[in-house]
């Protein structure tokens, strides 16, 4: 009888070990596949965030940075034809919404593996609050100073 009760609870334990291996993997696939896209879009948004010219149409793009600012904002690469036959960004953006959903499900992944591999998961709880203090911090430190 205890045989028995030994083997299913060594079941269950393996399966519970096939699924983070599972779910490390989807980690790890996800992050190497979007991450790209996604370092492409930080540079691009920092660069909008630390630059106050604006194009006011894609087309009017010159520079290299100001291109990747139209990739960023308009989900195209400009050419000097966007007025007379315009891009269709629909594609990109669809590309762009599944880049998030990956990227937020990969977060959610590392969240988890994170609770799951480290002993003093107090850490864990306290960096992702730090993480989510310190941008209203600085936000609301910030008001009215400008």
């Amino acid at each position: 009888m205890a045989d028995s009760t030994e083997t299913e609870e060594r079941s269950k334990g393996v399966k519970k070990i096939r699924w983070w291996v599972l779910f490390r993997r989807a980690h790890l696939y996800l992050g190497c596949f979007f991450t790209p896209m996604l370092m492409f879009y930080l540079l691009s948004g920092w660069y909008q965030s630390v630059n106050n010219e604006r194009l006011k149409h894609p087309s009017e793009a010159e520079t290299l940075l100001q291109k990747m600012r139209a990739v960023h904002v308009d989900h195209l690469y400009p050419s000097e034809t966007e007025f007379e036959s315009p891009s269709d960004p629909a594609l990109f953006r669809l590309l762009a919404v599944v880049m998030c959903i990956s990227a937020l499900l990969a977060i959610v992944l590392g969240v988890m593996i994170a609770f799951k591999t480290l002993k003093n998961r107090w850490l864990v709880v306290l960096t992702l609050i730090a993480g989510a203090a310190v941008p209203v911090l600085v936000l609301l430190t910030a008001q009215g100073r400008g």
